[in-house]
């Protein structure tokens, strides 16, 4: 007799979906405006006191690195305790916490405080989300979970390509406490969403600390921990470059034309508005990849989740080689337009297009099932050690003297020269990786939610 299959998504997702999109509004609105926050709006004592652009460098690559620190632990406490719904309702009123500080305290008392919550709040919820949207799925509709992941990452950046045009034109119009005030809003909202999907929601329950641990350290979950982590260490290379686009690039863009002419419109942009370009592409990138590349490519070679991640290592690399030579013209004394970043994100993004998307798909098919948070820790772990990488970068190459080991030219060739070689030795550590398929399961499994309500 052949398996019930159908076509039907889940109940769940909408709710998942419309939570997703307020967040990442929340979440890429007020990271889009750090960096010209703190470099030009700053406040101590009631006067501007702005940070250098290598200061402001670190703190932006220090908070992304604890944003992607708490997934973690985030997942623990999910897998362990409270589950994936409690875990996200809670560390959401915690992330809206975050954005109140931002909002009424322009010092970097209320910097350091509003950072840190919205570190924890939305760095806890990560491995939860993603992880949440793959327990929706059972064996009779889990061929739609690459449609649903490519939905997912859709809606984050529909969010973000709302949030970047829109945020930094508060910020330029009615100052810090308007800008960072709506994106804490739009959290607000996210966590009314999802609440709201409770009584639908397919909600895998915690397995308790002593068989979460028995799964861990039994073979098939140090093998997917060791195999994953070995992959994650190279990927982080690729996160130390895409999340630059939050602080180098815009510091680059503040010295670009930045003028748009299409013709029948002309108009400037903020330097953070820029960012917009990367979400925007996304979602034309992700029907065209899934669609009319990907099975193009197909006819001709097997595309594997990891030499799509291999292929988009590489285009990470080469994003970086064009701002090179974009800074070495703005060195040279000239105003290069804003289509060298235009460029730029085109093909980094073409490059998050195959990491990023395949590698949240590829890990969670790699997780056996009591473990799904827990990798999506990892991973999310790798973004952490990449924006790790870039701060020590910055602090490294800074003199006694305050003048720089790599000057600005430099500092772009330096990191698409690493990527190049860490794509290159990641060949030979996937031609090594083995695949698994873990799909959760949930014979005769009742919904905690629906019981308890």
């Amino acid at each position: 007799m052949a398996a019930e299959v159908t076509n039907k998504y889940p109940r769940g997702i909408p709710y998942i979906i419309g939570n997703e999109l307020a967040e990442r509004f929340s979440y890429y609105g007020m990271r889009g405006i750090l960096v010209v926050f703190m470099t030009q709006y700053l406040m101590s004592q009631g006067q501007t006191a702005p940070m250098t652009e290598n200061e402001a460098t670190k703190w932006y690559h220090v908070f992304s690195m604890a944003n992607y620190f708490f997934p973690i632990i985030g997942a623990i406490i999910s897998d362990v305790l409270w589950g994936k719904y409690k875990t996200i309702i809670t560390l959401s009123i915690v992330y809206v916490l975050g954005h109140v500080a931002l909002a009424i305290d322009e010092s970097r008392i209320g910097l350091s405080i509003g950072l840190t919550l919205i570190a924890i709040g939305a760095g806890g919820i990560k491995p939860c989300v993603s992880a949440h949207v793959g327990d929706q799925f059972e064996d009779k509709n889990k061929h739609l979970i690459e449609k649903m992941f490519g939905y997912f990452y859709f809606s984050i950046n529909l969010g973000a390509a709302v949030s970047t045009l829109l945020t930094p034109v508060l910020l330029d119009k009615y100052g810090p406490h308007v800008a960072f005030g709506v994106p804490g809003l739009l959290m607000l909202i996210a966590t009314i969403v999802f609440w709201m999907g409770r009584k639908v929601f397919i909600a895998i329950p915690p397995v308790g600390w002593e068989a979460y641990k028995k799964d861990i350290f039994s073979e098939k979950g140090k093998k997917a921990i060791i195999n994953l982590s070995i992959m994650y260490i190279f990927i982080a290379v690729f996160w130390s470059l895409f999340d630059q686009t939050g602080s180098s690039w815009v510091l680059q863009a503040e010295k670009m034309d930045k003028w748009v002419d299409l013709g029948f419109v002309k108009f400037e942009l903020l330097a953070s508005q820029i960012q917009a370009i990367n979400p925007l592409l996304i979602m034309i990138f992700i029907p065209l990849f899934t669609s009319v590349l990907y099975p193009a490519a197909g006819k001709f070679m097997r595309m594997t989740s990891l030499k799509k991640i291999i292929i988009g290592m590489f285009f990470a690399g080469l994003s970086f080689a064009i701002l090179a030579v974009a800074e070495s013209i703005i060195a040279s004394g000239g105003t290069p337009s804003i289509l060298w970043q235009f460029w730029a994100y085109v093909i980094l993004t073409a490059g998050e297009v195959m990491v990023s998307i395949t590698g949240l798909e590829f890990s969670y098919t790699q997780a056996p099932n009591s473990m799904k948070s827990f990798i999506m820790g990892l991973w999310f772990l790798s973004v952490s050690l990449g924006n790790g990488f870039t701060a020590i970068v910055n602090q490294l190459i800074v003199n006694p003297d305050g003048t720089y080991k790599l000057d600005s030219t430099e500092y772009f060739w330096f990191f698409a020269i690493v990527m190049a070689v860490t794509a290159v030795l990641f060949i030979f550590v996937a031609s090594r990786y083995k695949e698994e398929n873990y799909i959760q399961t949930r014979d005769a499994l009742p919904n905690p939610l629906l019981t308890e309500n």
